[in-house]
């Protein structure tokens, strides 16, 4: 076994291609999961994110082995990878609203599909496999049990629109003893219709309001003779 692992630190050609293809098969893994849940980095993504990684850390150390570089930091080129990774994860996030934010677990999956790619590179071995295998857990176990928390915990926001700033106390009064609305916040009415107030507030899956959904919010609130209209506010 201790022959085997000393094989596999060696640097020639065999390795290299070990290296490579673990690269590929480990990025394609996390990569596939990824493109599962329809996001912006999938399969290839991943897969060319790991394998880039894990040649770029190669040539650090070809250049120290086979071209003299003596001296010189074979990590040195791998370095620039961490920090460079983190413009193509920039580009997979998307703030689509107050509580609408997506991309930034695909974002740190590259980010930690390249440092695999970095370890294998070095013929880090143990600390590629370990990485992949709590990456995996973490991107398919957790993402489960990670639904179900905030669908209990999660909020929604709801801008509702009344017909005279009279009412505003009222409407402020019926959020927070009915919905236990919070950050409420009076704004300008979103119709331009002259008279009309905006109130906005976010209202949060817990409690009382366990299963009540945004249709059933909108509903009730438009139930109330002031309201003009009531919708989701994002």
């Amino acid at each position: 076994m201790e022959d085997f692992l000393s094989f596999l630190r060696d640097f020639n050609i065999y390795t290299i291609a070990i290296r490579l293809f673990l690269a590929v098969i480990f990025g394609g893994v996390i990569g596939l999961e990824r493109g599962r849940q329809r996001r912006a980095a999938g399969l290839r993504t991943h897969i060319l994110v790991c394998l880039g990684a894990a040649l770029v850390t190669t040539v650090g150390f070809f250049s120290v082995n086979f071209l003299g570089s003596t001296g010189s930091d074979p990590l040195r080129i791998a370095a620039q990878v961490v920090s460079g990774i983190g413009f193509l994860g920039v580009g997979t996030i998307l703030v689509k609203g107050r509580f609408q934010i997506t991309g930034l677990t695909t974002a740190a999956g590259l980010w930690v599909t390249a440092a695999i790619g970095i370890a294998l590179g070095a013929g880090f071995y143990e600390g590629a496999i370990i990485a992949f295998a709590v990456t995996v857990i973490a991107v398919v176990i957790l993402h489960k049990l990670e639904r179900a928390i905030n669908d209990r915990h999660s909020s929604f926001g709801i801008y509702v629109e009344i017909n005279s700033d009279k009412s505003v106390r009222k409407c402020i009064e019926l959020l927070e003893e009915k919905f236990q609305a919070h950050d409420i916040q009076v704004t300008v009415c979103r119709s331009g219709v002259q008279g009309n107030v905006g109130v906005e507030s976010s209202i949060s899956h817990e409690k009382k309001n366990s299963g009540l959904s945004t249709k059933d919010v909108i509903k009730a609130l438009e139930e109330e003779d002031y309201v003009v209209f009531a919708i989701e506010s994002i």
